[in-house]
């Protein structure tokens, strides 16, 4: 909470923080690049999920569609971590990028060939995939190179809601472009949104990785080729990063609820597709209420303390969801689940950018990426196994409140983490763009 709110001891409620956007022309123009190439991925995720069924017509020919993107994202984005650290980020992303449009251009040339290959398009899928895990991380330091301290949680938050919108829109403007023009007209799509986020790169300005230790003028350039030692171990050594980072394990591998979904409509709620569908909704439109209205916490300099709290929020409202009779409640817990985890990772993310030297941050992304990837699928297969030896009821609420416990444990045993604040702005001005 910022200090003039506790004076008064009010919360004041305010909407989207548009400060980046208004004051950072290289963050505006890489908040339009990736908004794009988020739709695009979106698009291209059903026109996947289409020819791959249509090719197959097996439940296990759409499973390896996880099994194409899933690996790529984890050993590519741990590779890239390490590459962060090593060369000049800009161009890292430049370069993983066009890797991207040059893959999605090959998904549109299968589509147009008439391709019956599955292992091809899944190749594609592959690449296209490995392209942007290995940017990744580099690109997540980009908010904290770009903008003042006191700004990057609000930069975070304008992600976060290009993101659900796109996890909202891209579907259905998926269907749409498919059932009038075809496959290859999404691949098309895609391509065309990829291209887009290749010419706003290029409007960023040169982001070598600093050196860690400081001196009189500031953080000092790193010449070498070798990153600096220890990027793995900082986490470790640092309390608020391996605390934020473990409420996020505890919140997603304890109460992920989704692979839930399908037994708790069945059980209760008739199996109706639309209810189904109701809960995925719900998660979302809690998540994009939150990042509208997410000024309110951007401004907060508590940083640490709001990623507890929100995560605590998150798995009670999962455990009460376990409990609620009717629809329009289940729904209402699901909402403030989506709400909740939103204002969690918009504030971790800020919190990790700003506690981790500049020297370290492609690494230490790179691993709170893999925990962002791996966290809520293996959530998702630890609930799935207790329900199926008890209940999704049990599943639920025994899962939520086992992360709210854990949460609750990391805030006892973690000071640092909930005495954390947000940095004062800084006062040296923002690197221009360049060409």
């Amino acid at each position: 909470m910022s200090r003039a709110a506790a004076r008064s001891g009010r919360i004041r409620v305010r909407f989207l923080d548009t400060r980046p956007l208004r004051g950072s022309a290289p963050f505006r123009a890489l908040w339009i690049g990736t908004s794009a190439a988020q739709l695009g991925g979106q698009i291209a995720t059903v026109a996947v999920l289409a020819q791959v069924w249509e090719l197959t017509g097996s439940p296990v020919g759409t499973g390896a569609i996880g099994l194409a993107t899933g690996l790529p994202m984890v050993l590519f984005g741990l590779l890239g971590g390490t590459l962060a650290d090593t060369v000049d980020r800009r161009a890292l992303v430049r370069a993983t990028t066009v890797g991207q449009l040059v893959a999605s251009a090959g998904l549109c040339a299968q589509a147009l060939a008439g391709n019956t290959s599955t292992v091809l398009l899944l190749t594609l899928v592959a690449a296209v995939t490995s392209c942007g895990a290995l940017g990744a991380p580099a690109r997540r330091t980009f908010p904290a190179r770009l903008l003042p301290g006191d700004q990057v949680a609000a930069g975070l938050a304008l992600n976060n809601v290009s993101f659900q919108a796109s996890m909202l829109a891209g579907p259905a403007l998926a269907g749409l472009i498919i059932a009038r023009w075809d496959l290859p007209a999404a691949y098309a799509a895609q391509a065309a949104a990829t291209a887009v986020s290749v010419l706003t790169v290029l409007r960023l300005p040169a982001m070598r990785p600093e050196g860690a230790d400081a001196t009189d003028h500031g953080p000092r350039p790193r010449r070498g080729v070798r990153p600096k030692r220890g990027g793995w171990s900082v986490v470790l050594r640092r309390p608020r990063l391996w605390g934020s980072m473990a409420t996020d394990l505890s919140a997603t591998l304890l109460a992920m609820p989704i692979a839930l979904f399908p037994l708790v409509n069945e059980t209760r709620f008739g199996g109706n597709p639309e209810t189904l569908g109701l809960f995925l909704s719900a998660v979302a439109v809690g998540g994009i209420t939150a990042g509208l209205l997410s000024g309110t916490v951007t401004r907060w300099s508590r940083a640490g303390l709001v990623q507890l709290s929100a995560a605590g929020v998150w798995g009670i409202a999962l455990a009460c969801f376990g409990l609620a009779g009717p629809l329009w409640l289940a729904l209402t817990c699901l909402a403030v689940a989506g709400a909740a985890d939103t204002v969690s990772v918009i504030t971790r993310g800020a919190l990790v950018q700003l506690e981790t030297p500049d020297a370290y941050r492609g690494r230490v992304s790179s691993m709170e990426h893999v925990i962002g990837v791996a966290g809520p699928e293996l959530g998702n297969f630890r609930g799935g196994l207790l329900a199926s030896a008890t209940s999704a009821t049990s599943s639920l609420v025994f899962g939520g409140l086992s992360a709210a416990l854990a949460v609750a444990a990391v805030t006892a045993a973690n000071a640092p983490l909930r005495a954390y604040r947000i940095p004062a702005p800084r006062t040296e001005p923002v690197p221009a763009a360049s060409g």
